[in-house]
């Protein structure tokens, strides 16, 4: 059934009304620079979801068109990089996601380390790579506090929190959230770990002061050069590589092997995997991987 005459003018008034159309060439030039910057990967099937997200960003700068957006890219790429990746991208997060990662940590490995470092003179390090607003960073922060405790530990044990939005690192930095995105967090950690809001706070949990000591938050493109020199003892990297083409994960997983000693340990999303990717791990658990010798 085609569309009557008067339907087709709503339709393309309401457009009008939502802002400026992203044309072809617009979108091709999008697609290629946040491959290059950002190593994700947009298919053709993205063209109105970047339309619709995008859109904010114009009002936001003042821009009229995409043409004038794209234009700002080309003068300035690292201006917007991070406003434009964050955009584009989901960023789904939740304190202790993938619960059996942290029963790794608290079980296992964070005993183990703590006692050989302690041994050794050595010290603790976890790298967040795509923290997004901190919820991943400091639930890990919890299992690592509770830990030391456990064991009586005193040793220098840091996690490193990195993303590329702005936005995000700013939620992460302010280390305030909402009851409801608390949910994840069992009722002993919540009055262990969490100061509950009063006054126009009221309904908001902020980050303990000992955690947010645990935890140090940057911007990072995980493209771009490094300027943490490591080894790490494990780093988390989930639900980011999802976003990327093949050559991007390659080169990336295999900078991840760089930053760990032989045995350290890659933690990945429920939905990524290193198979057919990456030779230098090996899997030992559910989306964990361990660095062969």
């Amino acid at each position: 059934m085609s569309a009557r005459p008067d339907q087709v003018r709503e339709e393309a008034s309401s457009i009008e009304r939502r802002g400026p159309l992203l044309g072809g060439a617009e979108f091709q030039f999008l697609r290629r620079f946040v491959l290059e910057h950002c190593g994700i990967s947009l298919g053709e099937h993205k063209h109105q979801l970047v339309q619709g997200r995008l859109l904010r960003r114009l009002r936001a700068l003042g821009l009229e068109d995409f043409s004038s957006y794209c234009e700002l890219l080309r003068r300035d790429p690292q201006r917007e990089l991070g406003e434009l990746a964050s955009a584009i991208s989901t960023n789904v997060t939740a304190f202790f996601r993938e619960v059996h990662h942290y029963d790794l940590l608290a079980n296992d490995l964070l005993p183990r380390w703590l006692n050989e470092k302690r041994r050794q003179g050595d010290r603790l390090r976890i790298w967040s790579a795509g923290c997004s607003s901190g919820e991943e960073p400091y639930a890990m922060a919890m299992v690592l506090a509770e830990t030391m405790d456990r064991l009586g530990s005193t040793l220098d044990a840091k996690i490193l929190a990195t993303d590329l939005s702005p936005q995000a690192l700013e939620a992460a930095r302010k280390g305030v959230y909402s009851i409801e995105r608390i949910a994840g967090i069992s009722e002993e950690r919540r009055r262990r770990w969490l100061l509950r809001g009063t006054g126009e706070y009221e309904g908001f949990a902020s980050i303990h002061p000992r955690l947010r000591d645990l935890v140090t938050i940057q911007p990072l493109n995980l493209l771009h050069e490094w300027p943490m020199q490591g080894p790490f003892d494990a780093i988390f990297c989930r639900n980011v590589v999802i976003y990327f083409d093949q050559p991007t994960k390659q080169r990336l997983f295999q900078r991840y092997a760089g930053m760990l000693p032989v045995g350290g340990y890659l933690f990945l999303g429920h939905s990524e995997s290193l198979h057919g990717v990456n030779d230098d791990f090996e899997l030992v658990g559910r989306t964990v991987y361990r660095k062969k010798g």
